[in-house]
């Protein structure tokens, strides 16, 4: 009897192994029997039931043996012993008892029988679902990639990336265009011609002459119109103090412009209009010799030749810084030479003024020698060239 059952097998995932201490093989191995509960109990009956059959037969036969031994004269100890084993036997097998053991039934000790249906397997479905579930326990489908297809999408996204930087590159090249077109080529901002005006003009310094150099700016946008560069060429009319041009949005000009009045009037010999200089000899404009009232006049040969010489530059010098009243009591300008500048008043009386150094000095002087009947007496002539010892005729 070596205590091993073997029982037909059923088709339970998991079955209950019972462990026998009893039946062991000669080497003392652990057998194991597969089966149902009930088939672990009677094969444990059987096995003690084999267990018991034993012993008896060995206390048999050792009593059998201490009988034949006493009957040869006498008990031995080898006789002691044996009549030991059965009691021995009986404990063994009260104690022996089938044990049920839960444990994995793909573990199995070297050389024992391996059942291929109790060994432990992979539910590979169980598995897949368990990897595969979602957050809230639904399975979803395993992602499976196409190299192929995920090629062409990146091929797609980076296009798409593309066609975007180009589309908002383009779109911002349209904005800044549009922009600069609004701001300095479109009509929003165009200077228009009639909208520009004009005041301080006089006799002397025409609208006409304000307004060429006002519209030489029209059309462009009032962005880039150039206020300094308009006043710069106001200034340089003759006659013309200061001039200020102020932008009026969208498309408007404002232009205000402070004319001096002509320190003298040019007359050529047998000409009918009057050229009118200021204090630098520049030209101002030709008018006619009705206009002339109260402005000093220099009969010269040549207006272009006139307004280059020194002795001119240095007579409307002296004749701009006189007063109202005496520019208006002056009926003659003699200018020979830049040293030799002389005026006649309406009384008749003739002045000396040499150069135009130490002006206030001379005017001083001869003010008071001419608004003094004492000094001056019945003489016609003042030269106050040098004005320290001014000189009486």
């Amino acid at each position: 009897m070596t205590g091993e059952h073997r029982f037909p097998l059923e088709p339970q995932r998991t079955r209950q192994r019972v462990a026998s201490n009893a039946g062991a093989r000669a080497g003392g191995a652990r057998t194991v029997t597969s089966g149902t509960p009930s088939a672990a109990k009677t094969v444990a009956q059987s096995k003690e039931k084999s267990t018991v059959k034993s012993a008896g037969s060995t206390t048999n036969s050792a009593k059998d043996s201490a009988t034949s031994s006493s009957k040869r004269g006498g008990t031995s100890l080898v006789a002691r012993m044996r009549a030991l084993l059965p009691q021995r036997g009986r404990q063994t097998a009260q104690v022996r008892r089938a044990r049920i053991v839960d444990e994995p039934i793909s573990r199995s000790e070297p050389g024992s029988f391996v059942d291929a249906n109790n060994m432990h397997s992979e539910d590979i479905v169980a598995k897949t679902l368990r990897q595969t579930a979602g957050t809230v326990g639904v399975a979803t489908r395993p992602k499976v990639v196409d190299f192929t297809k995920r090629q062409k999408e990146r091929r797609r996204a980076n296009l798409r990336q593309t066609v975007t930087h180009v589309a908002a590159a383009v779109g911002a090249i349209a904005v800044v265009a549009a922009i600069v077109w609004l701001l300095f080529f479109s009509p929003v901002l165009r200077l228009s011609p009639e909208r520009i005006t004009v005041s301080g003009a006089n006799q002397w310094v025409s609208k006409r002459q304000i307004m060429t150099i006002a519209r030489g700016q029209a059309g462009k946008s009032l962005l880039l119109v150039s206020d300094a560069a308009v006043e710069e060429q106001l200034s340089s009319i003759p006659g013309v103090s200061s001039a200020r041009a102020a932008k009026r949005f969208p498309n408007g000009l404002d232009v205000s412009v402070e004319a001096q009045r002509p320190a003298a009037m040019l007359r050529v010999k047998g000409g009918d209009t009057l050229t009118a200089v200021d204090n630098k000899a520049r030209v101002l404009n030709a008018v006619d010799a009705k206009s002339a009232k109260g402005i000093p006049v220099i009969d010269v040969t040549s207006v272009d030749d006139a307004v280059k010489s020194r002795a001119l530059q240095s007579a409307v010098v002296i004749l701009d810084a006189f007063p109202e009243g005496w520019r208006k009591d002056v009926t003659a300008v003699s200018a020979p030479t830049q040293d030799s500048i002389t005026t006649t008043f309406a009384n008749g009386i003739i002045v000396v003024w040499g150069d135009a150094t130490d002006l206030k000095l001379k005017m001083a002087i001869a003010d008071k020698i001419m608004n003094d009947p004492k000094v001056i007496g019945d003489k016609k002539q003042i030269n106050v060239s040098a004005p320290n010892r001014p000189i009486i005729k």
